[in-house]
């Protein structure tokens, strides 16, 4: 099945560009990622852990977190879209004068 995937900041550096479009014998969520941390060395290990999307990854399907479906066992469709974002921190905290 064709997949559209959208990377983010550090993400979007290890792939090389924002979007890709990838053809993935793929059911699930779950799937996809794997073939994506075996296709692209900057993401392995990255995105999941124990089985699990990694804690502080966000894994979006068609624009829903699937934390909130069925994590890595959420089915995929052909021509859907996975926007995966890594782990960010907060910014400095300016002083207030």
């Amino acid at each position: 099945m064709t997949f559209q995937l959208r990377f983010f900041a550090t993400f979007r550096e290890a792939v090389g560009t924002k979007t890709i479009t990838r053809e993935y014998d793929a059911e699930t969520v779950g799937d996809v990622l794997v073939a994506l941390e075996s296709e692209f060395e900057g993401l392995a290990g990255e995105m999941l852990e124990d089985g699990a999307v990694r804690p502080q990854v966000n894994v979006l399907l068609n624009g829903r977190d699937v934390e909130h479906e069925s994590g890595v066992e959420t089915p995929i469709e052909p021509e859907d879209t996975l926007s995966i974002f890594p782990p960010v921190a907060g910014g400095a905290r300016r002083n207030a004068p």
